[in-house]
């Protein structure tokens, strides 16, 4: 499973001119599910993510969470994370998971974010959306559930 966070000071998504998600001061994380993934690589990135220190504390350095901020996450599925470029131009799609599983991985780390107390709103899976966003710093850090056990 793989995630691009940043951390924002507002983000939305719209389809069709209709906002479906928006935040406030918090993370747009983009996320992608590959074949190989499983709950449990949902669960080490939420945890991860949920604690993940991006935020200045009252001595302007990186020591707060998103939970500590009191937060939000706008979550948007992002299969294209899963892009293979080695060969030619085309991206290969080959390692991304089927829409049924990753709609279900998807919909299992949108929970856990929300059992961890965060306000998580999201996009429409499999929808064309287009996302907004005011990044603070810029501060955008990339994780790899494969990398990180």
């Amino acid at each position: 499973m793989r995630a691009v966070i940043q951390r924002v000071n507002r983000a939305k998504v719209t389809i069709d001119a209709e906002t479906v998600g928006q935040i406030e001061n918090g993370l747009l994380v983009l996320l992608g599910v590959s074949k190989a993934d499983a709950e449990v690589d949902a669960d080490y990135l939420a945890e991860k993510i949920a604690g993940l220190r991006i935020f200045e504390d009252a001595n302007e350095k990186m020591n707060l969470s998103v939970t500590d901020i009191h937060g939000e996450v706008l979550l948007v599925s992002q299969f294209t994370l899963y892009g293979d470029m080695r060969r030619g131009r085309r991206p290969s799609f080959d390692h991304a998971a089927s829409p049924e599983r990753a709609r279900e991985l998807y919909e299992y780390f949108v929970g856990r974010m929300r059992a961890a107390g965060i306000k998580c709103e999201t996009g429409r899976f499999q929808a064309t959306m287009k996302v907004e966003l005011v990044n603070e710093g810029p501060v955008t850090i990339l994780l790899d559930s494969t990398k990180l056990f």
